[in-house]
């Protein structure tokens, strides 16, 4: 059965850290989505992680590293399970970690075998959540190094942001027919609330595998040069598939012009739910409780979307009629992480 503790409690990290040592499940919460958590290092243990989600076990998992204050210490930390780290890397490293940002790195033979569902890079990050820190550090002093967290919820579903989400994700699921085992820690809502941008920089060339809050001219910035689009060498990486992120209702995602046309042929059903502009809301004919205001900000929609996703699918809803976000423009890239999230999940 799944444990949930607050992070106020004051022991939260050592139980956490406690069971990833012993080949536990955690739900991690980190600033991005909640994680579900086990030792990267420790084949068995990341079994349990594939096994509760119905993932894939070729379904690369990222590690996630305790915080270090000198590029020496993450030296230390990366040596343990890359065989290398470019200056790409480090030049990102430097600008974004801790935070939403995940590295594709060389992986030392034999190191982190299942974690890397057996392709020879690895991906890392560190997360910005203070609660995540006090685990991943509290876990370090136990011997584990790095602990894998893909999203805490079934395969190809909504991503969760709270704990109350993910103890409704794992809610009778058993392992090896016995009800699952996990700690959930409670540390409040994701403040990002999507997924890392992942960036490959495993090859000659870094590339943008998927995005994130952070844009992709934040990211060249800091790197000093333009990053490529995936291509048929890319490493396979999380959220890569084309279909993910979806609710049981059907997602359709149409520009405000095409909801517009849409409210006004009733080609909209009552029953359905809708997620956007006031000015689609006020011509469309669901009721209050199925519909939701979209912000007009990038960084205020990506803390709720998947909430709102959640919260819109529990109303029953067959459908989700969603805005799409700005395709063009000056402020076109900064909504590239949600739009990449809308887009799979309405496949």
């Amino acid at each position: 059965m799944a444990v949930c503790i607050s992070a106020l409690d004051p022991q939260a990290a050592e139980v956490a850290a406690s069971a990833l040592a012993q080949g536990q499940l955690v739900g991690l919460p980190t600033e991005t989505v909640y994680g579900l958590a086990a030792d990267a290092a420790n084949p068995q243990a990341i079994a349990k992680i594939f096994a509760a989600k119905g993932r894939p076990v070729d379904h690369p998992l990222i590690v996630h590293v305790a915080p270090c204050t000198s590029r020496s210490a993450w030296a230390q930390v990366l040596a343990q399970m890359c065989s290398h780290v470019p200056e790409a890397a480090w030049r990102l490293i430097d600008a974004f970690w801790p935070g939403p940002l995940t590295l594709i790195l060389p992986r030392l033979p034999g190191v982190c075998d299942a974690a890397a569902g057996g392709q020879p890079t690895i991906g890392v990050r560190c997360p910005a959540h203070p609660v995540a820190q006090h685990i991943l550090l509290a876990a370090a002093a136990k011997g584990v190094f790095g602990v894998a967290a893909p999203s805490a919820n079934r395969f190809g579903r909504v991503s969760p942001t709270t704990a109350a989400h993910v103890l409704s994700e794992f809610e009778g699921v058993r392992l090896s027919g016995a009800p699952i085992q996990m700690v959930v820690v409670d540390g409040g809502a994701c403040s990002v609330g999507i997924e890392s941008a992942i960036v490959d920089v495993s090859q000659a060339k870094p590339a943008l595998l998927r995005p994130g809050v952070l844009t992709q001219a934040q990211l060249e910035q800091a790197v000093g040069q333009s990053l490529a689009q995936p291509g048929p060498q890319s490493p396979q990486v999380s959220g890569s598939l084309a279909s993910h992120y979806a609710p049981a209702a059907r997602v359709m995602v149409l520009t405000e012009q095409e909801l517009l046309q849409g409210c006004a042929r009733a080609a909209i059903p009552e029953g359905d739910a809708v997620y956007a502009s006031q000015v689609v809301l006020n011509a469309c004919v669901s009721p209050l409780d199925k519909q939701r205001l979209m912000p007009a900000s990038a960084v205020a929609c990506a803390h709720e979307l998947f909430a709102q996703l959640r919260a819109l699918d529990a109303t029953g809803a067959p459908s989700i009629w969603i805005q799409a976000p700005p395709a063009v423009g000056e402020l076109a890239t900064q909504w590239d992480g949600v739009r990449d999230r809308l887009l799979r999940a309405s496949v």
